[in-house]
């Protein structure tokens, strides 16, 4: 099981104790001690209240305490003092030098991609408003920004703490990169794939030329905020990502950042096409699905038990299945990539 951070550790213990506080708080208002208990305390307590009491001021209630020191735990992005560390760039230079241009495996097994496959994202990252913002701080080539988001993301564990790449990179922790722009298929393309459905069911199921799945990204360890909330089914910590594809295994939309313990009809409304589906699907056109998502007129999935253990709609499900599979196809090709 995957430890907790230094910081979550500390607000656990301080909720426990505010909780505590608060139930003790009740129980002396339900319950208030009698007026020589009173007495008593209030002299014991007297003598401690000039060390206890900040000048002018009143002293807080422990739950109010519990509650500074919670404010205080997020207020600060770090809990300890931050000390320079000595770093060199020479890694990412030769690989944007003499890896890529002398030794193109080398380079290939950083970026997990080839060099043409590199400068085409590059050309398309080149124009995006975000590497492109008036701020007054110095932001990196975008050439060095791209290189350094795909060695983090082809590695995993260890690999990819943003220490471990910072150091690698020779940079301060914190490179950000924004996803390339995903394109609607056109017309020549949508129907190049109706066409690939005809061929490969019947002419009554063309329209339904879309596909859709979910999978789960394994995390390297517990997430520091609402872990619990990314524990999964299969007893992992994870994201639920959404993959929208089409039977030539082109990704044309997806939606990422929602825990693995979120259902998949949760996590694809979060994708482009659930919210603009009117726009981007036509009136008799439809997205394959599996079980775990809704039926609509749009979105057509298999029989379930018990419909589906009849011939005609076992051999229904069947055929769907054929399609799917390209689903599953495009999320493999992608995971197995990275």
């Amino acid at each position: 099981m995957p430890t907790k951070p230094e910081r979550q550790l500390i607000a656990e213990v301080a909720y426990l104790a505010y909780l505590a506080s608060i139930v003790s708080e009740s129980q002396m208002l339900v319950d208030p001690p009698t007026s020589s208990e009173s007495e008593s305390s209030d002299s014991s307590s007297s003598s401690d209240s000039d060390s206890d009491e900040p000048d002018g001021g009143q002293v807080l209630a422990p739950s109010d305490s519990m509650l500074n020191l919670l404010g205080l735990l997020y207020s600060h992005q770090y809990l300890a003092n931050r000390q320079p560390i000595n770093k060199s760039g020479e890694n990412l230079r030769l690989l944007l030098t003499d890896w890529k241009c002398g030794q193109p495996d080398v380079f290939r097994a950083h970026v997990r991609m080839t060099l043409e496959c590199f400068d085409m994202l590059l050309a398309t990252l080149q124009m995006d408003p975000v590497f492109h913002s008036q701020s007054n701080h110095f932001q990196m080539p975008i050439e060095m920004q791209l290189a350094i988001a795909l060695y983090r993301f082809g590695h995993y564990g260890n690999a990819i703490d943003t220490k471990m790449v910072a150091l690698w990179a020779g940079i301060e922790y914190g490179t950000e990169f924004q996803r390339a722009t995903l394109y609607w298929p056109s017309g020549p393309e949508k129907e190049a794939v109706k066409q690939w459905v005809e061929d490969n069911s019947c002419v009554a199921w063309q329209d339904g030329w879309v596909l859709v799945d979910g999978t789960l990204i394994p995390l390297y360890a517990r997430p520091g905020f609402f872990g619990n909330s990314w524990y999964d089914c299969k007893s992992n910590y994870s994201l639920n990502v959404q993959i929208v594809s089409t039977p030539d295994l082109r990704i044309v939309d997806y939606s990422v950042g929602l825990p693995g313990s979120q259902h998949d009809a949760t996590a694809f409304a979060e994708t482009c096409i659930y919210k603009e589906r009117e726009v981007l699907l036509g009136e008799d056109e439809w997205i394959w699905a599996d079980t775990a998502y809704p039926l609509h007129g749009w979105c057509q999935a298999p029989y379930k038990v018990p419909e589906k253990d009849s011939e005609e709609n076992t051999t229904y499900n069947y055929h769907v299945f054929k399609l799917r599979i390209r689903s599953e196809y495009a999320i493999g090709y992608l995971k197995g990539t990275w």
